[in-house]
C-alpha cells in the first residue's frame, strides 16, 4: 500500500513540538535561536558571581578584587568591589560630574579639579603635580570628557576620557559602572587606563631605576625564603598603585555622605589617608599631617576658583 506523502507531512507537522520538546529544543513563539544579548546590570553580576571567592577572600581585607594588564602600547588597572552602600546613594553620588572633583582632589597626585559645561558637554579640568604643595603653574592641566554613558534602574555607568596627557601620555580613560546586590550593597567595576608614547615609556624607565626601584603593586607573583609574598614591580606595579588611590577616593567619598556636610570635607581626606595607610607598603608616599595640610589648602583653592 502506498502512503499519502501530504498525510504523512501533515502528521509530522502536528508532532513536530513534541518532538521538539523531547529534544530540548522547543523554542517558544517569538523567539528565535540565537541567545539575547546579556544587559549590562546582567553582564556586571555575572562578573560579580565569577570573583565571589577572590572578594571575599584576599589580601586586601575587604571585598575587593585587583587586576592589571600591560601591553606594548598602554597600561590597564581594574578594581571590582562590593561598598556597603545602597545603590541609589551610590548613583546619586558617583553620577554627577560635580562631584567626582570632589572624589579626584584625594588623590594625593591630583592638585585642582574643575567641572564645566561646553557645547560638547561636561569638562572636567584636572591639574596633576607632585606629592607636596606646589603652584598650578608647576603642574600638568589634563582635560577631561565626562560621559553618562547609561543610567538604569539597576545600573549605571560614567566614563572620563582625556586625549593627552603629561610626558606624552594619552587616552586616559576612567570607568566606573555598579549595579544593586542584595541587603543594601553595590557592586562596583571601576577601571583606570593610560597609553604612552616613547617620551612617556623613557621617562617611566627613568623613575623606575631611581626612585620607584623599590615600589611594589599588589599582585603577588610568589613567596619569599620566610614566607612573605613578593609582590609585581615595574609599570603594572605603578598602575595599581593609582588604581588603588582612585578607587579608595570614591570609597572615602561613600563613606562622608553621612557626616553633616560642613564635616564631609574632613572625613573624606582622613578616611582616604587611611585608607592608603592599610596598603602601606603600597601606597604610604607622605605623613597624615603633610597630606592633611595640603589637601585642605587645595581644596580651598578648588573651591574658590568656582
Amino acid at each position: 500500500m502506498t502512503r499519502n506523502p501530504v498525510s504523512q507531512a501533515g502528521k509530522v507537522t502536528r508532532w513536530m513540538p513534541v518532538l521538539l520538546l523531547l529534544c530540548g529544543a522547543w523554542i517558544a513563539p517569538g523567539q528565535s535561536f540565537a541567545a539575547e544579548p546579556a544587559s549590562p546590570a546582567a553582564a556586571l553580576r555575572a562578573k560579580h558571581a565569577e570573583f565571589s571567592k577572590r572578594l571575599y577572600h584576599n589580601q586586601f581585607q575587604r571585598a575587593l578584587h585587583l587586576v592589571s594588564v600591560e601591553s606594548s602600547q598602554d597600561l590597564q588597572g581594574d578594581i571590582y568591589a562590593v561598598v556597603d552602600y545602597p545603590f541609589a546613594k551610590v548613583e546619586q553620588a558617583l553620577n554627577n560630574p560635580a562631584h567626582w572633583c570632589d572624589v579626584l582632589i584625594l588623590h594625593v597626585n591630583i592638585k585642582y579639579c574643575r567641572s564645566a559645561e561646553d557645547p560638547a558637554g561636561t569638562i572636567l579640568s584636572v591639574n596633576l603635580g607632585k606629592k607636596y604643595d606646589q603652584p598650578l603653574a608647576d603642574s600638568y592641566s589634563v582635560e577631561f570628557d565626562y560621559r553618562q554613558v547609561s543610567a538604569m534602574r539597576d545600573y549605571f555607568a560614567v566614563e572620563l576620557k582625556a586625549e593627552h596627557g603629561p610626558i606624552s601620555t594619552h587616552d586616559y580613560r576612567i570607568w566606573l559602572e555598579a549595579t544593586p546586590l542584595t541587603e543594601g550593597r553595590t557592586f562596583l567595576h571601576f577601571t583606570y587606563t593610560y597609553a604612552f608614547g616613547l617620551p612617556g615609556r623613557v621617562a617611566m624607565q627613568g623613575y623606575l631605576a631611581t626612585l620607584g626601584r623599590d615600589k611594589v603593586g599588589f599582585t603577588v607573583t610568589g613567596k619569599q625564603a620566610n614566607g612573605q609574598p613578593v609582590y609585581i614591580k615595574g609599570v603594572r606595579g605603578v598602575v595599581e598603585r593609582n588604581t588603588m588611590r582612585y578607587y579608595l577616593a570614591i570609597d572615602a567619598y561613600l563613606a562622608a555622605l553621612t557626616t553633616p556636610p560642613a564635616e564631609q570635607l574632613e572625613k573624606r581626606l582622613q578616611y582616604w589617608y587611611s585608607g592608603t595607610e592599610q596598603y602601606a607598603r603600597q601606597l604610604h608616599e607622605v605623613e597624615r599631617k603633610e597630606y592633611l595640610a595640603m589637601k585642605r589648602k587645595e581644596y580651598q583653592r578648588q573651591q574658590a576658583a568656582r
